[in-house]
Protein backbone atom coordinates (compact mmCIF):
# COMPACT_ATOMS: atom_id res chain seq x y z
CA UNK A 1 0.00 0.00 0.00
CA UNK A 2 1.25 3.48 -0.90
CA UNK A 3 0.13 6.66 0.87
CA UNK A 4 0.60 10.21 -0.36
CA UNK A 5 -0.66 13.60 0.82
CA UNK A 6 -1.68 16.09 -1.88
CA UNK A 7 0.61 19.14 -1.95
CA UNK A 8 -0.36 22.74 -2.72
CA UNK A 9 0.96 22.32 -6.26
CA UNK A 10 -1.73 19.70 -6.91
CA UNK A 11 -4.66 22.07 -6.32
CA UNK A 12 -7.50 21.14 -8.69
CA UNK A 13 -5.55 18.62 -10.79
CA UNK A 14 -7.13 15.40 -12.02
CA UNK A 15 -6.04 12.60 -9.74
CA UNK A 16 -4.65 10.47 -12.59
CA UNK A 17 -2.48 13.37 -13.80
CA UNK A 18 -1.34 14.28 -10.29
CA UNK A 19 -0.32 10.72 -9.47
CA UNK A 20 1.48 10.29 -12.79
CA UNK A 21 3.67 13.26 -11.82
CA UNK A 22 4.30 11.91 -8.32
CA UNK A 23 4.98 8.37 -9.57
CA UNK A 24 6.76 8.78 -12.93
CA UNK A 25 7.52 5.05 -13.08
CA UNK A 26 3.78 4.35 -13.54
CA UNK A 27 2.02 5.25 -16.76
CA UNK A 28 -1.17 7.28 -16.68
CA UNK A 29 -3.10 4.39 -18.25
CA UNK A 30 -1.91 2.08 -15.46
CA UNK A 31 -3.10 4.57 -12.83
CA UNK A 32 -6.44 4.91 -14.63
CA UNK A 33 -6.84 1.13 -14.46
CA UNK A 34 -6.12 1.18 -10.72
CA UNK A 35 -8.74 3.90 -10.32
CA UNK A 36 -11.27 1.97 -12.39
CA UNK A 37 -10.65 -1.15 -10.29
CA UNK A 38 -11.13 0.95 -7.11
CA UNK A 39 -7.57 0.38 -5.92
CA UNK A 40 -7.11 4.11 -5.25
CA UNK A 41 -9.00 5.95 -2.51
CA UNK A 42 -9.09 9.57 -1.39
CA UNK A 43 -9.78 10.01 2.31
CA UNK A 44 -10.92 6.40 2.42
CA UNK A 45 -13.29 6.52 -0.56
CA UNK A 46 -12.66 5.25 -4.13
CA UNK A 47 -12.73 7.95 -6.81
CA UNK A 48 -12.76 8.17 -10.60
CA UNK A 49 -9.90 9.31 -12.82
CA UNK A 50 -11.43 12.79 -13.30
CA UNK A 51 -11.58 13.50 -9.56
CA UNK A 52 -9.94 16.87 -8.75
CA UNK A 53 -7.56 16.60 -5.80
CA UNK A 54 -7.21 19.20 -3.06
CA UNK A 55 -4.19 20.02 -0.84
CA UNK A 56 -4.07 18.00 2.37
CA UNK A 57 -6.10 15.05 1.06
CA UNK A 58 -4.60 11.64 1.71
CA UNK A 59 -4.50 9.23 -1.21
CA UNK A 60 -4.15 5.50 -0.58
CA UNK A 61 -2.98 3.30 -3.45
CA UNK A 62 -3.40 -0.46 -3.20
CA UNK A 63 -0.93 -2.01 -5.66
CA UNK A 64 -2.04 -5.47 -6.82
CA UNK A 65 0.59 -8.22 -6.56
CA UNK A 66 2.85 -8.18 -9.59
CA UNK A 67 2.41 -11.07 -11.94
CA UNK A 68 5.43 -12.65 -13.55
CA UNK A 69 6.00 -10.71 -16.74
CA UNK A 70 8.19 -11.93 -19.54
CA UNK A 71 10.34 -9.07 -20.79
CA UNK A 72 10.54 -9.43 -24.55
CA UNK A 73 12.96 -7.93 -27.07
CA UNK A 74 11.35 -5.23 -29.21
CA UNK A 75 12.57 -3.78 -32.46
CA UNK A 76 12.70 -0.17 -31.27
CA UNK A 77 15.14 2.19 -33.04
CA UNK A 78 18.12 3.23 -30.93
CA UNK A 79 20.26 6.34 -31.30
CA UNK A 80 23.66 4.73 -30.63
CA UNK A 81 26.50 7.10 -29.76
CA UNK A 82 29.14 4.39 -29.30
CA UNK A 83 29.30 0.59 -29.40
CA UNK A 84 31.86 -2.20 -29.15
CA UNK A 85 31.80 -5.83 -27.98
CA UNK A 86 31.69 -4.80 -24.32
CA UNK A 87 29.18 -1.96 -24.10
CA UNK A 88 27.08 0.55 -25.94
CA UNK A 89 26.12 4.14 -25.16
CA UNK A 90 22.70 5.28 -26.32
CA UNK A 91 21.06 8.68 -26.59
CA UNK A 92 17.78 8.08 -24.73
CA UNK A 93 14.79 10.04 -26.07
CA UNK A 94 12.26 11.92 -23.96
CA UNK A 95 9.37 9.79 -22.72
CA UNK A 96 11.21 6.46 -22.79
CA UNK A 97 11.39 4.54 -19.52
CA UNK A 98 14.77 2.87 -18.93
CA UNK A 99 13.61 -0.47 -17.54
CA UNK A 100 10.27 -2.30 -17.10
CA UNK A 101 8.18 -1.60 -14.01
CA UNK A 102 4.51 -1.59 -13.04
CA UNK A 103 2.63 0.07 -15.88
CA UNK A 104 5.62 -0.08 -18.22
CA UNK A 105 6.32 -3.62 -19.39
CA UNK A 106 7.05 -2.73 -23.00
CA UNK A 107 8.51 0.09 -25.02
CA UNK A 108 11.38 0.55 -22.57
CA UNK A 109 15.07 0.96 -23.28
CA UNK A 110 15.62 -2.57 -21.96
CA UNK A 111 13.17 -3.98 -24.52
CA UNK A 112 15.09 -2.15 -27.24
CA UNK A 113 18.61 -3.18 -26.19
CA UNK A 114 17.53 -6.80 -25.70
CA UNK A 115 16.60 -6.86 -29.38
CA UNK A 116 19.70 -4.98 -30.48
CA UNK A 117 22.17 -7.05 -28.43
CA UNK A 118 20.45 -10.39 -29.05
CA UNK A 119 20.53 -11.30 -25.36
CA UNK A 120 24.20 -10.41 -24.80
CA UNK A 121 23.72 -8.21 -21.75
CA UNK A 122 25.01 -8.23 -18.18
CA UNK A 123 22.75 -9.94 -15.66
CA UNK A 124 23.93 -8.40 -12.40
CA UNK A 125 20.85 -6.20 -11.99
CA UNK A 126 18.39 -9.03 -12.59
CA UNK A 127 15.94 -10.02 -15.30
CA UNK A 128 14.13 -6.67 -15.40
CA UNK A 129 17.29 -4.58 -15.79
CA UNK A 130 19.73 -6.51 -18.02
CA UNK A 131 22.73 -4.37 -18.95
CA UNK A 132 21.58 -1.39 -16.90
CA UNK A 133 24.21 0.19 -14.63
CA UNK A 134 22.59 3.59 -14.11
CA UNK A 135 19.38 5.25 -15.21
CA UNK A 136 17.96 8.63 -16.10
CA UNK A 137 14.38 9.78 -15.65
CA UNK A 138 11.71 9.09 -18.25
CA UNK A 139 11.54 12.74 -19.34
CA UNK A 140 15.29 13.31 -19.21
CA UNK A 141 17.14 12.76 -22.48
CA UNK A 142 20.72 11.88 -23.23
CA UNK A 143 23.66 9.53 -22.83
CA UNK A 144 23.28 6.24 -20.96
CA UNK A 145 25.67 3.27 -20.96
CA UNK A 146 24.53 -0.36 -21.32
CA UNK A 147 26.83 -3.28 -20.45
CA UNK A 148 27.06 -6.48 -22.49
CA UNK A 149 28.79 -8.62 -19.86
CA UNK A 150 29.15 -8.83 -16.09
CA UNK A 151 32.84 -7.87 -15.96
CA UNK A 152 32.12 -4.60 -17.78
CA UNK A 153 29.14 -3.99 -15.51
CA UNK A 154 31.18 -4.50 -12.34
CA UNK A 155 33.91 -2.13 -13.53
CA UNK A 156 31.48 0.68 -14.39
CA UNK A 157 29.51 0.14 -11.18
CA UNK A 158 32.76 0.59 -9.24
CA UNK A 159 33.53 3.80 -11.11
CA UNK A 160 30.04 5.08 -10.34
CA UNK A 161 30.50 4.26 -6.66
CA UNK A 162 33.85 6.07 -6.63
CA UNK A 163 32.29 9.10 -8.40
CA UNK A 164 34.97 8.96 -11.10
CA UNK A 165 32.62 8.97 -14.09
CA UNK A 166 32.21 12.30 -15.89
CA UNK A 167 28.55 13.28 -16.15
CA UNK A 168 27.59 16.69 -17.50
CA UNK A 169 23.98 17.75 -18.05
CA UNK A 170 22.38 20.70 -19.79
CA UNK A 171 19.30 22.31 -18.26
CA UNK A 172 17.21 25.45 -18.33
CA UNK A 173 16.13 26.79 -14.96
CA UNK A 174 13.70 29.44 -13.83
CA UNK A 175 15.23 32.67 -12.59
CA UNK A 176 18.35 34.56 -13.51
CA UNK A 177 21.67 33.09 -12.40
CA UNK A 178 24.72 35.31 -12.88
CA UNK A 179 27.47 33.24 -11.29
CA UNK A 180 28.61 29.62 -11.27
CA UNK A 181 28.06 27.68 -8.08
CA UNK A 182 27.89 24.41 -6.19
CA UNK A 183 24.93 22.91 -4.37
CA UNK A 184 25.65 20.49 -1.54
CA UNK A 185 22.84 18.78 0.32
CA UNK A 186 22.01 15.19 1.24
CA UNK A 187 19.16 13.76 -0.82
CA UNK A 188 16.63 11.26 0.47
CA UNK A 189 12.96 10.42 0.29
CA UNK A 190 10.48 13.24 0.79
CA UNK A 191 8.91 12.96 4.26
CA UNK A 192 5.38 12.93 2.78
CA UNK A 193 5.62 11.88 -0.89
CA UNK A 194 7.49 8.59 -0.94
CA UNK A 195 8.21 8.81 -4.67
CA UNK A 196 9.51 12.35 -4.38
CA UNK A 197 13.03 13.25 -3.29
CA UNK A 198 14.12 16.14 -1.08
CA UNK A 199 17.03 17.62 0.84
CA UNK A 200 17.00 15.28 3.83
CA UNK A 201 19.58 15.98 6.53
CA UNK A 202 18.47 13.03 8.66
CA UNK A 203 18.29 10.14 6.21
CA UNK A 204 19.66 11.51 2.94
CA UNK A 205 22.87 10.53 1.16
CA UNK A 206 25.52 13.12 0.39
CA UNK A 207 25.08 14.84 -2.96
CA UNK A 208 27.08 17.51 -4.79
CA UNK A 209 26.11 19.35 -7.98
CA UNK A 210 28.29 21.96 -9.71
CA UNK A 211 26.58 24.35 -12.13
CA UNK A 212 28.02 26.66 -14.77
CA UNK A 213 26.05 29.50 -16.36
CA UNK A 214 26.00 29.30 -20.16
CA UNK A 215 23.41 31.92 -21.15
CA UNK A 216 20.64 33.99 -19.58
CA UNK A 217 17.32 34.88 -21.19
CA UNK A 218 15.39 37.29 -19.02
CA UNK A 219 13.97 35.15 -16.20
CA UNK A 220 15.50 31.91 -17.50
CA UNK A 221 19.07 30.59 -17.35
CA UNK A 222 20.75 27.94 -19.49
CA UNK A 223 23.23 25.97 -17.37
CA UNK A 224 25.58 23.00 -17.43
CA UNK A 225 25.56 20.78 -14.34
CA UNK A 226 28.36 18.40 -13.44
CA UNK A 227 27.61 15.67 -10.91
CA UNK A 228 29.98 14.47 -8.23
CA UNK A 229 27.33 12.05 -7.02
CA UNK A 230 24.37 10.43 -8.75
CA UNK A 231 21.33 10.53 -6.47
CA UNK A 232 17.77 10.12 -7.73
CA UNK A 233 16.46 13.44 -9.13
CA UNK A 234 19.68 15.10 -7.92
CA UNK A 235 19.81 18.07 -10.31
CA UNK A 236 16.07 18.62 -10.07
CA UNK A 237 16.10 18.64 -6.26
CA UNK A 238 19.28 20.68 -5.88
CA UNK A 239 18.34 23.43 -8.32
CA UNK A 240 14.85 23.64 -6.83
CA UNK A 241 16.37 23.92 -3.34
CA UNK A 242 18.20 27.14 -4.28
CA UNK A 243 15.12 28.69 -5.89
CA UNK A 244 15.93 27.82 -9.51
CA UNK A 245 13.84 24.76 -10.44
CA UNK A 246 14.08 23.24 -13.89
CA UNK A 247 11.76 24.59 -16.54
CA UNK A 248 8.97 22.07 -17.19
CA UNK A 249 9.46 20.19 -13.91
CA UNK A 250 5.92 19.75 -12.61
CA UNK A 251 7.12 17.75 -9.57
CA UNK A 252 9.61 20.21 -8.07
CA UNK A 253 8.36 23.51 -9.49
CA UNK A 254 5.15 25.33 -8.61
CA UNK A 255 5.63 28.15 -11.11
CA UNK A 256 3.89 28.29 -14.47
CA UNK A 257 5.75 28.67 -17.76
CA UNK A 258 4.53 29.90 -21.17
CA UNK A 259 5.95 26.92 -23.08
CA UNK A 260 4.34 23.59 -23.86
CA UNK A 261 6.73 21.05 -22.43
CA UNK A 262 6.66 17.37 -21.54
CA UNK A 263 8.58 17.18 -18.31
CA UNK A 264 11.77 18.86 -17.16
CA UNK A 265 14.22 20.45 -19.61
CA UNK A 266 17.20 18.26 -18.75
CA UNK A 267 19.68 16.49 -21.04
CA UNK A 268 22.56 14.15 -20.14
CA UNK A 269 25.04 15.57 -22.62
CA UNK A 270 28.49 14.24 -21.67
CA UNK A 271 29.39 10.79 -20.35
CA UNK A 272 33.00 9.76 -19.80
CA UNK A 273 34.74 6.86 -18.04
CA UNK A 274 37.68 4.47 -18.14
CA UNK A 275 36.79 1.71 -20.61
CA UNK A 276 36.80 -1.57 -18.62
CA UNK A 277 38.55 -3.53 -21.38
CA UNK A 278 40.93 -1.03 -23.03
CA UNK A 279 41.60 1.00 -19.85
CA UNK A 280 41.54 4.13 -22.03
CA UNK A 281 39.35 7.11 -21.22
CA UNK A 282 36.19 7.11 -23.33
CA UNK A 283 33.93 10.15 -23.57
CA UNK A 284 30.86 10.70 -25.72
CA UNK A 285 28.59 13.69 -26.22
CA UNK A 286 24.87 13.44 -26.93
CA UNK A 287 23.64 16.34 -29.09
CA UNK A 288 20.80 18.42 -27.72
CA UNK A 289 17.38 17.07 -28.71
CA UNK A 290 15.34 19.14 -31.14
CA UNK A 291 12.84 20.39 -28.57
CA UNK A 292 15.69 21.71 -26.39
CA UNK A 293 17.44 23.51 -29.27
CA UNK A 294 14.17 25.05 -30.45
CA UNK A 295 13.38 26.22 -26.92
CA UNK A 296 16.76 27.96 -26.69
CA UNK A 297 16.10 29.71 -30.00
CA UNK A 298 12.66 30.85 -28.81
CA UNK A 299 14.11 32.18 -25.57
CA UNK A 300 16.79 34.10 -27.46
CA UNK A 301 14.17 35.63 -29.79
CA UNK A 302 12.05 36.77 -26.87
CA UNK A 303 14.84 38.72 -25.18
Amino acid sequence: MEYITVQESGQGQRIDKYLSLCYPQWSRSYLQKLLKDMHICVMGKPVKANYKVQPGEEIAICIPPLQDVEILPEDIPLDILYEDEYLLIVNKPKGMVVHPAAGHTSGTLVNAVMHHCQGHLSGINGELRPGIVHRIDRDTTGALVVCKDDATHRSLAKQLKEHSITRKYRAIVLGRLTEDGTVEGPIGRHPVDRKKMAINTRNGKSAVTHYHVLETYGNYTYIECQLETGRTHQIRVHMSSIGHPLLGDAVYCRAKWPYKLEGQVLHAMVLGFIHPATEAYLQVEAPLPQYFSELIENLRKNL
